[in-house]
């Protein structure tokens, strides 16, 4: 099976390798699917699960509101809930949080594409 390092950036993701990339247990993630309706994984037979990237920059997002921003689940739903309808309090995340959010974000697009880059020069 495929690292998912070695995955283009718009293949889908099983949990475990979600759950390896972002350093969560797969428990957790089905936890927050259940908690966050932003998170949609198509599920397949079985019910194995298959992440979208946008189901993974979703569930990334969670994961700094509510580990690094330190958020409460209902705080971090709310922060979702008003940030798609436009209506979401800016004041609510410390300025240098929203900096550690953008640049983990960044840095992980940035980790991924460097890796497809080598892949394809490893491949040449």
């Amino acid at each position: 099976m495929a690292e998912p390092s070695e995955k283009s950036l718009s293949a889908y993701r099983t949990i475990g390798e979600v759950s390896a990339e972002l350093g969560l247990p797969p428990h957790v993630l089905r936890f927050w699917e259940s908690k966050f309706t932003q998170i949609k994984p198509q599920k397949r037979r079985g019910g194995h699960r298959y992440y979208r990237p946008q189901d993974v920059e979703t569930v990334k997002e969670i994961k700094a509101l509510l580990h690094h921003q330190g958020l409460t689940i209902k705080g971090a739903q709310k922060y979702l809930k008003d940030k798609k309808s436009g209506a979401a309090d800016p004041a609510l995340i410390p300025e240098n949080s929203r900096d550690v959010v953008i640049q983990a974000g960044l840095y992980q697009t940035l980790l991924r594409e460097l890796k497809e880059v080598r892949q394809l020069l490893d491949d040449a």
